[in-house]
């Protein structure tokens, strides 16, 4: 071998084990990224000389599993977070606390004050237990609306996520676009694009499709362009305060609604969670409890002697209002009167704290009108008619009515077994959803485990390849140091 050739050859591998250390370094460097997948260095032979080509480790089945993944598990997180909000309407049980004990407890009293109708102070005990039955569900209302609203401005944070990360996505992709075009080393631009893919995952289900020159086209998972060289307008128009009746906005990508009754909606991802929460969930729950509210205000209705037809309300009320709920008697099928349990107070006529009369409930005409008094006058040697008032007042809270099966909790029991049923309802939902959140979990653990096996950094491995190239550079450097020792005995001898 000629001493030039020597020469070049020994400084060539000097060049690629020196690229190659390089490359090693990055990945050591990288090794506690979680989005930085291991960098190969390649020799690749041309032009009599050898070059380094750095190619990415990457295995696409895996990442576009764990993206998947990704976005069912933080679908089923939203809904579990929604859901644990809404648990708080319903007490402790073990306490008395849930609306069927405070329903209970409304029964005993009433009871109890039918044993001795005239005790004023089991009358305020009667009173007493049905203003925290209804200060539970009118706290409940709330809760349940607050949840709503926090939902909905969810949404809105995730919609100014997404529009963010593809306006980042855009910028790094065109670089990915250009520099595979140009021959350059993109990999850690594929990193970064490959880590706003994961974060966009969270927030909505996606696919992707790779084209030309590692450019990328991303779908929602129902098929709506996301981004087709140029990112797709995300909307929503946030609603700042939510009642009963409020209906909120839709999602909307590039004109098409995905959320709600759109035409092609999302399946997965944080928004998906969260608008079953506000749409849905919470929705189901308010409609729930506002029938435990109509069934009350029924169950205490006064009835007019002059017209059989007329009914106003009893211990139970509207606020700010007398009369009946809208379609109270009508279809058991149709929907009590939208956020009645935020609306249902103790009738001010029978109050003492708002200026009523306790003897209001023993007799009835609790809003003053004789036409609807039971127990007129003063008994004489017996208190039998005031007893059997309240003793039926007491029994329409256990005598099975018949309720909207539409709520899915049956369509005919008595109230306390209904409230009873619509808690068990919200904290078997709870359970179903805590279940799934833990297998995606384990789903997504594996995934990112397989994912990392496959595309992470191995310290053990690139430390033996650092020393084997080390070994190659030693060598090298040993070689030109010979070379250059004979070149300077050839040197020497023709002086």
């Amino acid at each position: 071998m000629g001493l030039s050739l020597a020469l070049n050859t020994a400084r060539s591998s000097i060049l690629a084990s020196s690229s190659q250390m390089a490359v090693v370094s990055r990945n050591t460097a990288g090794a506690s990224d979680p989005t930085y997948s291991r960098k190969i260095a390649t020799l690749v032979a041309g032009g009599g000389a050898a070059r380094v080509v750095v190619q990415r480790a990457a295995d696409s089945a895996l990442f576009y599993k764990m993206l998947e993944t990704t976005s069912d598990t933080v679908k089923q997180q939203a809904v579990l977070e929604g859901i644990d909000k809404l648990k708080h309407t319903v007490g402790d049980s073990n306490l008395n606390q849930s609306s069927a004990a405070r329903i209970g407890a409304l029964s005993a009293a009433l009871e109890q004050y039918a044993n001795k109708p005239d005790d004023p102070i089991l009358a305020r005990a009667v009173v007493a237990r049905a203003n925290e039955l209804v200060t539970m569900l009118n706290d409940a209302t709330a809760t349940i609306q607050r949840t709503r609203q926090e939902a909905d401005a969810s949404i809105a944070g995730s919609v100014a996520r997404v529009n963010d990360l593809l306006s980042q996505f855009k910028s790094v992709n065109d670089a990915v676009v250009k520099g595979t075009a140009s021959g350059i080393d993109v990999s850690d631009q594929l990193d970064t694009r490959d880590h706003l893919l994961a974060q966009l995952s969270e927030e909505m289900g996606i696919s992707v499709v790779t084209r030309e020159n590692n450019d990328i086209a991303i779908y929602t998972d129902s098929g709506v362009t996301l981004f087709e060289r140029v990112p797709r307008k995300v909307e929503f128009s946030p609603t700042n305060t939510f009642n009963a009746s409020t209906v909120g906005s839709a999602v909307i990508i590039d004109g098409v609604p995905v959320t709600g009754s759109g035409p092609m909606p999302l399946n997965s991802g944080r928004l998906v969670g969260l608008v079953q929460i506000r749409d849905q969930d919470a929705v189901l729950y308010q409609q729930q409890l506002d029938e435990v509210a109509e069934a009350l205000i029924a169950s205490f209705a006064e009835q007019s002697k002059a017209d059989p037809t007329l009914f106003k309300a009893g211990l139970f009320a509207q606020s700010g209002t007398i009369d009946m709920p809208p379609g109270w008697d009508d279809d058991p099928a149709s929907q009590a009167s939208a956020g009645l349990a935020g609306k249902i107070t103790v009738n001010a006529g029978i109050d003492p704290a708002k200026g009523g009369v306790l003897d209001r409930l023993r007799d009835g005409g609790a809003n003053g009108d004789p036409d609807f008094v039971e127990n007129p006058g003063v008994p004489t040697g017996s208190n039998a008619a005031y007893s059997d008032r309240l003793y039926k007042l007491s029994q329409n809270l256990s005598s099975d009515r018949p309720f909207n099966s539409a709520l899915g909790l049956g369509d005919k029991t008595s109230i306390k077994n209904f409230a009873a049923s619509s808690a068990s309802w919200l904290e078997g939902n709870r359970k179903t959803v805590s279940t799934n959140v833990n297998y995606q979990m384990t789903l997504l653990s594996h995934a990112s485990e397989a994912l990392s096996n496959a595309t992470g950094v191995n310290m053990d491995d690139e430390t033996a390849l650092m020393l084997q190239l080390e070994k190659s550079y030693s060598a090298s450097a040993k070689l030109i140091s010979v070379v250059n020792e004979m070149l300077q005995t050839l040197l020497n001898a023709v002086r």
